[in-house]
């Protein structure tokens, strides 16, 4: 493994927080995963992460806590945002790059000044384009999909909290970074996502270049704009402008 001077991470990020709209909600809890690249080129979960309560300075809806089961005589002493965030979204030895699953999200939260400006992977995209023949793509779905190696099950548990979330969230990152470069996730991040089925709609579930053109047209002007994106790139691909998802070895030999 490469020593800390020459240490090159990526840490992988995870919020609970008291809903999905900031100013309005507030950051619970962070948790934190780095991933570091070794000396052999390949890609390694590094450190034992952690996670951090945050005191949201509101009350937090039952709605919320039926996902994260945090009170709020938890956060009740617990220390501000602007106090702990920086010193774990722009850590030393300093980060090539910032990772969450639907970073989206996380950005919300953690601003350009809070991370120095760091770029962001967003696993949840680039599961979409390095494995679409997953059933799904949430964090869990891939994990049991997937049954990333080295994953210990226990330490992945409970689901919605923040340190858990983020070390499985790493798993995923990690075997990315060894499929793929850092430079190609962070080009599938900053796209919409590649939706590699339809998901709604008598179609739903069919693979995109199954359905009538008709019915591509309608997406075309969908107001969700993975699914706007999506449609454009099959649009074009029926104009002749390449495929929609992973090539297979057979099509790349035809």
């Amino acid at each position: 493994m490469a020593s800390p001077a020459s240490s090159q991470i990526i840490r992988v990020i995870d919020l609970e927080t008291t809903g999905s709209s900031p100013p309005a909600h507030a950051v619970l809890e962070i948790g934190w995963q780095d991933v570091m690249l070794g000396e052999d080129g390949r890609w390694e979960l590094h450190g034992d992460g952690g996670a951090i309560l945050v005191n949201p300075g509101r009350p937090i809806p039952p709605i919320t806590q039926a996902v994260h089961h945090i009170l709020e005589e938890q956060v009740a002493d617990a220390p501000w945002w602007h106090d702990v965030a920086r010193q774990v979204l722009d850590p030393y030895p300093k980060r090539l790059a910032l990772a969450a699953h639907r970073a989206d999200f996380e950005q919300q939260y953690c601003s350009p000044r809070l991370t120095h400006g760091a770029d962001w992977v967003c696993t949840w995209k680039c599961a979409m384009r390095l494995w679409p023949d997953s059933p799904g793509f949430s964090n869990q779905i891939l994990r049991y999909w997937r049954k990333p190696e080295g994953l210990v099950h226990e330490r992945g548990l409970p689901v919605h909290r923040a340190f858990p979330d983020a070390y499985v969230t790493a798993h995923h990152l990690r075997d990315m970074l060894n499929e793929a470069s850092l430079a190609q996730l962070l080009e599938w991040s900053n796209l919409p996502g590649l939706l590699p089925r339809v998901r709604s709609g008598p179609d739903r579930g069919k693979e995109w270049q199954e359905i009538e053109d008709e019915v591509l047209e309608n997406f075309l002007g969908d107001r969700d704009p993975d699914v706007r994106y999506t449609a454009e790139q099959e649009f074009e691909r029926r104009r002749g402008g390449g495929y929609v998802g992973r090539d297979t070895a057979e099509r790349l030999l035809l």
